[in-house]
C-alpha cells in the first residue's frame, strides 16, 4: 500500500464511482438526447431525464450521508482517545473551538505532532487544508469511507 500524504489521501469506490455513475450519467444524456430529438414522445423522455437524475442524486446523497455521519463520529471519538492518551487532557475543550473540517484535518496528524497542531490551529484558526499541510509525518488513515 501506498504511504499515504496530502496529495493521495482522497479514496475511491470503484463500483459507485467508475461503474454506477457513468451509466447513471449515460443514461441521463440519452434520456435527454433523446427528449431533444423525439417531438413525439418528448414529454415521457423528460419525465425520464428528471426520474434518472432524481436516481443519481438519492444515490449519492444517500451513500455519501450515511457514511459520512457515522466516520465523522468515529474520527471524533478517535482524536479525543489520542488527545487524551498523548496528553492526559480531555480533548472537548478544544473541540468545541474547532469546526467539523479542523477536526478531521487532525485525524492525519501523528501523535508527536497532534498536541501542538491543535494548538496551532486554534490559536491562527488555521482551515482543514491548512492543517493537513503543516503535517510533517503523514499519520495514514486507510479504513475510511
Amino acid at each position: 500500500m501506498a504511504i499515504q500524504n496530502y496529495k493521495n489521501h482522497i479514496r475511491f469506490y470503484p463500483p459507485h464511482h467508475f461503474v454506477f455513475y457513468p451509466v447513471i450519467m449515460f443514461l441521463l444524456a440519452f434520456a435527454i438526447r433523446s427528449a431533444v430529438m423525439d417531438e413525439l414522445n418528448r414529454s415521457l423522455w423528460i419525465f425520464m431525464s428528471i426520474i434518472v437524475f432524481v436516481i443519481g442524486w438519492l444515490a449519492f446523497m444517500l451513500r455519501q450521508h450515511y457514511a459520512l455521519v457515522l466516520q465523522n463520529r468515529i474520527v471524533r471519538l478517535e482524536l479525543r482517545y489520542r488527545y487524551f492518551v498523548i496528553t492526559g487532557t480531555r480533548f472537548e475543550p478544544m473541540e468545541n473551538l474547532l469546526n467539523d473540517g479542523q477536526i478531521f484535518a487532525l485525524r492525519f496528524a501523528p501523535d508527536e505532532e497532534l498536541p501542538l497542531l491543535v494548538q496551532k490551529a486554534v490559536a491562527e484558526k488555521l482551515n482543514g487544508t491548512a492543517i493537513k499541510k503543516s503535517i510533517v509525518n503523514w499519520f495514514p488513515d486507510h479504513s475510511r469511507v
